[in-house]
């Protein structure tokens, strides 16, 4: 893998690359057969990695969860977790509420939620320092929302 180490004029510091996650999972049915997605998105928007997990019969928040989760995971594996402390990473879904949750803007009252967002706030400790949530569309979401149908198919 090629790895370019950029410097901003004047410094002696690497400027960070940036990735995009979009993450969807959903469940047919509430509870009920579920799947997640992901993409990883590089900053000209070319796709680096995809992954789709199916979860068994679980509601769709614990789904929107999941998915960040296995985004999260994905991304860590792709780059090692050294590497992971430089870059940037937003992570972009279309569940309002666990954007919401993970910015810290609403407290997770969920308990079957919980665990999942505990997941998620360990990796930003241990593997990514520079991670934001940001709420899109569902539109704007097509390929995760794509990928965790698939998931749910193969269920």
């Amino acid at each position: 893998m090629f790895c370019e180490v950029v410097f901003e004029c004047g410094t002696m510091t690497p400027m960070k690359k940036h990735y995009i996650l979009h993450t969807d999972g959903g469940a047919r049915g509430n509870p009920g057969p579920a799947g997640a997605g992901a993409v990883l998105y590089d900053e000209k928007g070319g796709t680096v990695k995809e992954t789709y997990k199916y979860l068994g019969e679980k509601t769709n928040n614990f789904a929107e969860y999941a998915a960040v989760v296995l985004g999260l995971e994905m991304v860590a594996k792709h780059f090692g977790k050294n590497q992971c402390k430089d870059i940037s990473l937003t992570v972009r879904m279309d569940s309002e509420l666990v954007c919401r949750q993970l910015s810290g803007v609403y407290q997770v009252k969920e308990e079957s939620l919980f665990g999942e967002y505990m997941k998620i706030h360990n990796l930003q400790v241990a593997v990514f320092p520079e991670v934001t949530f940001e709420h899109v569309p569902r539109a704007e979401n097509k390929r995760a929302d794509a990928l965790a149908n698939e998931a749910m198919d193969q269920g």
